[in-house]
């Protein structure tokens, strides 16, 4: 085949003998321009150099492990592994990808395995990752965090350690994930990524979104079961949908109302989480708490309703909670099922939503897991614990504490945010 100007050169490496070579052909078929719908969200255009190259490099790893047999088993080294690809001169898509990146998977053979276990084609991955642009849900002192266009993943900038300790825990994870068949609230790993662009390492992580594509989160709360320092700042508190705190959750007398059944299942999750972190001596995660008031839902989406007939005019849209437009993706399983009322959900996309009880003050859907569960009790977490305790003695209820008594305390207080 003849050489071109507008073809890149590809170079394409792997540590696991499982992930093939991409020849120069694939790579320009696998860089044609996507098809990007316009939504009314804010989205990164397709120009932003690090969301192109993940979208690049997603669709890239996915077709080339569905070419791979699934094995048997894994081994320890899948657990190591990780499949690399070099681009250079790529001037065939250029006004939405850099000439010069690199895409590196981190055990690819894993987190299919996961993805798997999780219930999640792989297919379907690709799809909600590389449709369209991702967009960004917050920008912080820890990097971007964003969500696919469908809503149903989250992607995470994280940092070169996050990786490392991922590295040390995958192996338990994922025991973890098999020993209590999926049955678990805390965060589903679904791949795990480095992007190099202009000579700058960037690292993320895909999780399974906890809040759900469809239904509205009205209120957010993140519980570490530590009083000290733990209310949202006033800075916080105006923005549309604050992050409050355990003890903004006590001042505002706020409850959980499941049914006993509920709580149960809940907590048996919990606890067998809780444990598992604890013999890893990790701490400082929290649980994550969204509110859908159904009640509230139900107006918000009559007004939106009546502004959509007064601006027929408007240009089409992607309603991307209904997504009812094609059925693939994650949240495409819907498009096979029958309409879901309000304040319903499909089990199997919003695995970490319970409904609220009968005899509840009001209707609501309650979506919980566990979140930020990286952190190890090392030599900095034990400095913080003792300047801590001089500063508010020894009782206080600070979060840096050792991780059996974060876990004992934690438990505790998610126990009492039910009614």
């Amino acid at each position: 085949m003849s050489s071109s100007g507008a073809m890149p050169a590809v170079s394409s490496t792997s540590s696991s003998a499982a992930v093939g070579i991409l020849s120069a052909t694939t790579a320009k078929t696998k860089t044609k321009k996507k098809h990007f719908v316009q939504q009314k969200v804010k989205v990164f255009r397709a120009s932003d150099p690090l969301i192109s190259v993940l979208m690049w490099g997603v669709n890239h790893s996915v077709n080339e492990l569905i070419q791979v047999p699934v094995p048997v088993m894994l081994l320890p080294d899948d657990f190591k592994a990780n499949s690399k690809i070099k681009v250079t001169n790529h001037l065939f898509n250029r006004e939405n990808l850099p000439s010069h990146f690199k895409f590196k998977d981190y055990c690819p053979q894993v987190f299919r395995n996961l993805r798997e276990r999780f219930g999640i084609d792989d297919q379907d991955f690709q799809v909600s990752l590389t449709r369209s642009s991702p967009y960004c849900e917050s920008e912080g002192h820890d990097g971007r965090f964003l969500l696919s266009y469908d809503k149903t993943l989250v992607i995470k900038e994280i940092s070169s350690e996050d990786v490392a300790d991922m590295h040390i825990i995958l192996s338990h994870y994922h025991q973890h994930i098999v020993k209590c068949h999926e049955s678990t609230l805390l965060p589903q790993f679904l791949g795990m990524y480095r992007l190099s662009v202009d000579n700058e390492d960037s690292y993320i992580i895909v999780m399974r979104n906890m809040f759900s594509h469809r239904l509205t989160v009205h209120r957010k709360y993140d519980l570490k079961g530590s009083l000290v320092s733990r209310e949202a700042s006033d800075k916080e508190k105006v923005k549309e949908l604050p992050t409050l705190k355990d003890m903004d959750f006590l001042n505002k007398s706020q409850k959980v109302y499941v049914d006993e059944e509920q709580k149960r299942n809940f907590m048996e999750k919990l606890k067998r989480d809780v444990d598992f972190l604890v013999q890893l001596k990790l701490m400082d995660y929290s649980l994550l708490l969204g509110i859908h008031e159904v009640f509230r839902a139900e107006q918000e989406e009559e007004e939106e309703l009546e502004e959509d007939n007064a601006e027929n005019e408007c240009s089409p849209h992607v309603n991307v909670g209904s997504y009812g437009t094609s059925p693939e993706g994650i949240a495409g399983y819907l498009n096979s099922h029958k309409p879901l009322g309000p304040g319903e959900f499909e089990p199997i996309i919003d695995v970490y939503a319970i409904k609220s009880s009968d005899n509840a003050p009001q209707k609501e859907v309650y979506f919980m897991g566990l979140i930020d569960i990286l952190t190890h009790y090392d030599a900095k977490k034990k400095a913080a614990h003792a300047a801590k305790t001089v500063k508010h003695g020894a009782g206080a209820e600070i979060s840096t504490v050792h991780p059996d008594q974060y876990g004992k305390r934690f438990l505790e207080f998610v126990t009492n945010i039910f009614a």
